[in-house]
């Protein structure tokens, strides 16, 4: 083979691999037999973290990224699944969890949420991708799916990372997929807008860690996708910190600028800043939070 001939190939193979990591944003990792956490395989973001359980029954999909990117991840589903999805459950109303809901709606997948996540997702449905993608099934506390032999338990999380937060626990495989309840290894996002708040956040985190134990897997909606329950408890301890920390300077009087200015989350910013919750960002949220109580 000459230079001029191997070069060739080595374009075309870059070329070609180049394009087969464009179509293939995801990649996926078998947590346990018949569940699968779904995540981005590259430094762009294409949605929160996923998971998927299959069977000889039925296929149940937890969350579906964003409208752009839920392509690609039906596609990656797909080929871990090999048949359709017959359920996909939303964790919350945002659109990089709902985005491929109309998708796969149109193509006979029940979709399930809770009661507030459907009323969110009636006002802003583009998020979904369109009124397709509106969930059809919603509950208010619990729902039970008994599916390929195995059960699926969903259950509310009141008022944590928004209003209409559902986790999902497989106690027979010791998993819990916590959506966005829980931002592995990075500051969380609150969304006081959509019925968040800090208090049930952390309650919301404090029943997982009691759900788990030392070998209870838990997927996160951001972040690192597995956790365990140290993970959890890590996350947990600092925002219950945080939220301390910017409270002590809020009772002695301090204004959002000048809290801000003190920097009170400084000692977790190397480790839990991020591009989208940056240091200030969380420092503003607990602010907000504790003044508007």
């Amino acid at each position: 083979m000459t230079k001029r001939t191997l070069a060739i190939c080595c374009l075309v193979f870059a070329i070609s691999a180049h394009a087969q990591e464009a179509a293939n944003p995801f990649t996926s990792k078998e947590v346990s037999p018949g569940i699968h956490v779904i995540y981005g395989a590259g430094e762009k973001f294409v949605g929160g973290n996923v998971s998927v359980m299959v069977g000889d029954e039925h296929v149940v999909l937890i969350d579906d990224a964003m409208v752009p990117t839920a392509p690609a991840l039906i596609d990656a589903v797909a080929a871990i699944a090999g048949k359709p999805v017959d359920f996909v459950i939303n964790t919350h109303y945002h659109g990089d969890h709902t985005g491929g809901n109309a998708q796969l709606a149109k193509d006979g997948t029940l979709v399930v949420a809770h009661d507030n996540l459907r009323k969110r997702l009636l006002e802003k449905p583009g998020d979904a991708g369109g009124a397709a993608g509106i969930p059809v099934l919603t509950f208010s506390e619990t729902v039970t799916f008994h599916v390929n032999g195995k059960i699926a338990k969903v259950f509310h999380l009141p008022h944590a990372h928004t209003d209409g937060d559902g986790a999902i626990h497989f106690p027979e495989a010791n998993v819990i997929h916590a959506g966005d309840v829980l931002f592995n290894g990075i500051f969380p996002y609150v969304d006081l807008d959509g019925g968040g708040s800090i208090a049930g956040f952390i309650a919301a985190q404090q029943q997982l860690i009691e759900m788990a134990d030392d070998d209870t897997l838990v997927l996160a909606g951001h972040g690192d996708p597995v956790a365990t329950k140290a993970d959890v408890e890590r996350n947990l301890a600092v925002l219950v910190d945080g939220r301390k920390r910017v409270k002590a300077l809020v009772d002695q009087g301090m204004s959002e600028e000048e809290i801000l200015a003190a920097n009170p989350l400084a000692d977790y910013h190397d480790d839990y800043n991020w591009s989208f919750i940056t240091t200030e960002r969380m420092t503003q949220t607990h602010y907000r939070d504790l003044t508007s109580e």
